[in-house]
């Protein structure tokens, strides 16, 4: 992995997370992922899993945006840093939650996450924009 390599997976995370296209999904990790929404949590394990949490409750399109860029890359493992903005409604009037967010990952050699932790912080009701 280098990091030309984990920009491009980001923007497709981006791109899986705002269509819900189960295959776009399932293209970002291998058979074996073990996945974590908050660092504690026990991993969601499997492709198949993971697709389906990510589809149990999607976010509405058009109701959020999200942007994230590697930090560090070495090896197969990389750190991005971002942000994901959601809006009260599609027309994006007002802005609901922004988070500062840290990926934690680790990639196979067919450039497939096998592992990802995310943490990430809701910015203060003064600092949305």
């Amino acid at each position: 992995m280098d990091r030309h390599r984990a920009a491009e997976w980001l923007a497709r995370y981006v791109r899986a997370w705002e269509s819900s296209d189960r295959e776009a999904i399932e293209d970002l990790f291998s058979d074996d992922i073990e996945y974590r929404y908050h660092p504690a949590d026990d991993p969601v394990v499997g492709r198949d899993a993971v697709v389906d949490s990510w589809l149990e409750d999607p976010d509405s399109p058009g109701t959020f945006e999200g942007e994230y860029e590697p930090f560090a890359v070495e090896g197969d493992r990389v750190v991005a840093i971002g942000w994901s903005r959601y809006f009260g409604d599609a027309a994006r009037t007002s802005v609901r939650a922004v988070y500062d967010n840290i990926f934690a990952m680790e990639f196979d050699s067919a450039g497939r996450c096998r592992r990802f932790t995310e943490w990430f912080r809701e910015r203060g009701a003064s600092d949305l924009n």
